[in-house]
């Protein structure tokens, strides 16, 4: 059983004893943790907070948890049931909530689940709430409201329209473009809530014909739920048996969008941003923001429109604060996240899909051939499991010590420069492992690096 307290949220495995996996117990610890901080800054008798989920089998159970917890607390809950996680986002500054959470574990497998925590704008909490969150879960610093000022629930399922119709109402979406080209998309929703979302978004874009894949909302998930190209052989081989012009993968939650092109070739989760990027810079002004590990085509995009990319730390939160630093009408991450931040500042497939087929019926090519329009680069993702009690920070610093002489930034774990290649490590916040990412001319090129890097790393850890 695992139990990931972070300042990003609380996420674990469910069952088990109570701190060891994410058990009743813990649910109702973190939700009145948060539920007490989020009253207090409310300053209301009746605070209002949305939760929505997605369609992991826990689901439900930690639903039920986290309302009676906040009924219990007073709130006003505003209950979106399956909902994206883009969607509960929106919902949060649209009911001119106080607070939001969100049920998921995002890419992590069915057994995972976690609570995701929102301010009023609808967006993730700062580190520094995080923090205190964390503070008045472990000490139960926190009251519950006698009988005759417990909270309410109130079920509102219609904010996926609300969402889709806010997408269509956007002027960098061309409905009749999209429209008139005729488009067949696949879609697998790894069997979560982009089953109900994404082929109702397609349908609204005017996509001619859609065919589902793993789109039955249960919560089984039919694979691996992250969107990545090792994962996605059924969407592929339904690309090309259907002859789909596009295929279109989201993670359980719905933030993260991968494609396939129409030949069953992968578009590669790292160029979603980079397409939809070169697709909004070309009508807004101002640049665009990715973490450190994302690639350097985002650069070279950016530079064709007379733009700079600015890297921050890994983390949405982190996106988000350096796009409103420069303004940067869109941003995200190298993991298919897109963030346009005219529609709210959060990861969306849903706005990311819209505006990949503007896009692409705009410029009146097949998939694979848009691709071949962007520089070639490859990230080669890999991962060391932690082991208990290993010295994180101690293995970074001696690596930093070893690659002293190359360029290097420390702003999120390590990343070292090597010429045109790179590579970055740091120790996730989700998981209990380290992320080892490289970027380099070929596949090749990329793995070796890679290689080389986690060899020196597994030296160090024996010495």
């Amino acid at each position: 059983m695992t139990l990931i307290r972070s300042i990003s949220g609380i996420r674990g495995t469910i069952g088990g004893k109570p701190g060891e996996g994410l058990s009743p117990i813990d649910v109702v610890r973190y939700t009145a943790a948060f539920g007490q901080i989020m009253k207090q800054q409310a300053a209301k008798d009746r605070p209002k907070v949305v939760v929505g989920r997605d369609a992991r089998p826990s689901g439900p159970m930690v639903a039920d948890l986290v309302r009676g917890t906040l009924v219990g607390l007073g709130f006003e809950v505003i209950d979106l049931g399956l909902a994206t996680t883009p969607t509960t986002e929106m919902a949060v500054a649209g009911e001119k909530a106080d607070a939001g959470i969100i049920l998921t574990a995002s890419h992590n497998p069915k057994q995972w689940n976690a609570l995701k925590l929102l301010n009023a704008k609808g967006e993730f909490i700062s580190a520094e709430l995080g923090a205190e969150v964390l503070r008045l879960a472990e000490r139960e610093e926190f009251a519950f409201a006698p009988v005759d000022d417990l909270g309410t629930v109130r079920v509102d399922e219609s904010w996926t329209d609300k969402h889709i119709a806010a997408i269509l109402a956007l002027d960098l979406v061309d409905v009749q473009a999209i429209r008139a080209s005729r488009f067949k998309v696949a879609v697998d929703a790894v069997n979560s809530v982009g089953g109900i979302a994404v082929p109702k978004l397609l349908k609204a874009l005017g996509v001619a014909e859609v065919v589902e894949v793993n789109c039955t909302p249960d919560g089984q998930f039919a694979h691996n739920p992250e969107p990545l190209p090792a994962h996605l052989a059924d969407l592929s081989a339904a690309v090309a048996k259907e002859k789909a012009d596009l295929g279109i993968s989201v993670d359980p939650d719905v933030d993260r969008l991968a494609l396939v092109c129409e030949d069953g070739s992968f578009f590669g989760e790292e160029y979603t941003l980079v397409a939809c990027a070169d697709h909004v810079l070309a009508h807004r002004p101002g640049d665009t923001v990715s973490n450190l590990s994302s690639s350097r085509a985002l650069d070279d995009v950016a530079a064709r429109h007379g733009r700079k990319r600015h890297a921050s730390a890994v983390g949405e939160v982190n996106v988000v604060e350096l796009m409103r630093q420069v303004n940067a009408p869109i941003g995200g991450e190298g993991n298919g996240g897109v963030i346009l931040s005219e529609l709210h500042y959060g990861r969306d497939a849903l706005v990311g899909i819209a505006l990949f087929l503007t896009l692409l019926a705009k410029k009146g090519m097949k998939t694979s051939a848009l691709r071949k329009s962007y520089p070639d680069y490859f990230i080669s993702k890999n991962k060391i499991e932690l082991s208990p009690g290993m010295d994180v920070q101690a293995l970074v610093d001696a690596m930093q010590q070893r690659h002293k002489n190359q360029p290097h930034s420390t702003v999120d774990g390590l990343r070292i420069e090597f010429g045109k290649e790179w590579v970055h490590l740091r120790k996730s916040n989700t998981e209990p492992i380290i992320r080892i990412y490289a970027e380099s001319a070929s596949k090749e090129s990329a793995d070796a690096l890679a290689e080389r890097i986690m060899a020196e790393m597994k030296e160090l850890v024996v010495a």
